[in-house]
């Protein structure tokens, strides 16, 4: 998936520890910050996405990549 083609509010699932996980698309992160409990590392060239579990309402931090619109 592009960054182009992420945003806000869609419905995607990637992998997780063997199993795919479904949730929402939660934000865009374009500088580096604290997030999912993490630092981020992230630029307007190269952002990530933060997404929320459907199953579990727990965030994770993806880069657009490892994310598969549904």
């Amino acid at each position: 998936m592009t960054g182009k083609s992420v945003r806000k509010g869609q419905k995607v699932s990637w992998r997780s520890h063997g199993e795919t996980v479904h949730g929402t698309v939660q934000e865009k992160i374009t500088e580096r910050t604290e997030s999912a409990g993490r630092t981020v590392v992230a630029s307007a060239e190269e952002p990530q996405y933060r997404v929320t579990s459907d199953k579990t309402g727990k965030d994770a931090v993806h880069k657009p990549g490892a994310l598969h619109p549904e």
